[in-house]
């Protein structure tokens, strides 16, 4: 990606007052809008500015995470995923960075997709010494499950979800039933999320699985533990993952990349200010977490939300383009 944003700055060189002519250059693209709620609204992010601030003919398409990248590594179509989950993808993605079919731009999230266990804030704040969840274990009576007060209770995912596989495994690991504590199946994702807001409107206590960036946890502030292992990919494999294994170690949750993915044919034909672009454009967890929450609580789509973002964030996104972009933005808005 260095070479590649390299070489284009050196087009834009020779090209003479390059920033002046971004309509002439950037030509035709096509987005992928996924079926996920922070890429829907990054995607129209960048319609908006590609078309506003550089004069791109934007086009969207509907996609998701693994046939869109597939689809991109393998047809060079659509041209750019702008929130990718490259982990989820470990046979496709380094092929198509290897066969030179597509490429990173920057970090979509720089904090990563984050996973663990979760206290609310007010708790936290309370009990400073509580950090990590051995710290938390050592309290049950801080975090009563309703249906049996003299236990403690962590919320796990929904039925399906791999992290709800993940988090009964680190239960057994961290042998939390031994220290007073139950496992509450919530059934599916709107129980759990039933399950959360009823404790936090109640100011209970309670651990909990989640994940970041959500609208959940841009509603309702929420402090992750520290798990009290390394991540540790061959114990993640072994056991962790693997809800017969008798065994598991503590470890980690790794921390997922999630990048703006550009085909590499695209890359080359568009302008160079576009990919100096998609090399810096990228949010923050928290930003897009009270964005999602916004979205979710006026019942508004992912254009809805980008413009929303672009109106209340400029010292953000105006980080992202050249002042005479920024301009034009700002203008359309």
């Amino acid at each position: 990606m260095k070479k590649l944003l390299a070489s284009t700055c050196l087009l834009a060189g020779l090209a003479g007052g390059a920033s002046l002519s971004h309509a002439a250059e950037c030509g035709d693209v096509v987005l992928a809008v996924h079926n996920v709620q922070s890429a829907e609204a990054l995607t129209f992010v960048d319609k908006f500015i590609l078309e506003n601030g550089y004069g791109c003919n934007v086009e969207t398409v509907p996609g998701d995470t693994v046939p869109t990248t597939t689809s991109m590594v393998e047809k060079s179509q659509p041209d750019v995923s702008s929130e990718t989950w490259v982990d989820l993808l470990p046979e496709i993605v380094p092929r198509g960075v290897e066969e030179g079919k597509i490429v990173f731009g920057a970090p979509a999230l720089p904090d990563g997709g984050i996973q663990g266990w979760w206290i609310p804030k007010y708790l936290a704040d309370a009990h400073p010494d509580i950090k990590t969840v051995e710290d938390a274990l050592a309290h049950p009576d801080l975090f009563p499950d309703q249906e049996d007060s003299s236990k403690g209770v962590i919320f796990n995912g929904a039925e399906g979800w791999g992290a709800t596989v993940v988090t009964t495994q680190l239960f057994k690991a961290y042998k939390a039933a031994d220290k007073g504590f139950t496992l509450m199946n919530p059934g599916s994702a709107a129980g759990l999320d039933g399950a959360i807001a009823k404790a936090y409107e109640r100011k209970q206590g309670f651990i909990t699985y989640y994940w970041a960036p959500t609208a959940l946890l841009g509603k309702y502030e929420m402090v992750r533990l520290k798990q009290n292992g390394a991540p540790d990919a061959v114990e993640w494999k072994r056991c962790i993952t693997n809800l017969a294994c008798p065994d598991p170690k503590v470890a980690d949750w790794p921390v997922d990349k999630v990048m703006t993915v550009v085909t590499k044919k695209f890359a080359d034909r568009t302008s160079p200010d576009v990919m100096a672009y998609f090399g810096k454009r990228g949010w923050s967890n928290d930003t897009v977490g009270k964005l999602m929450a916004w979205e979710t609580e006026n019942q508004a789509t992912g254009e809805d939300g980008a413009k929303h973002f672009l109106q209340e964030n400029e010292t953000i996104w105006s980080q992202w383009v050249p002042a005479d972009v920024a301009e034009k933005i700002k203008a359309a808005l």
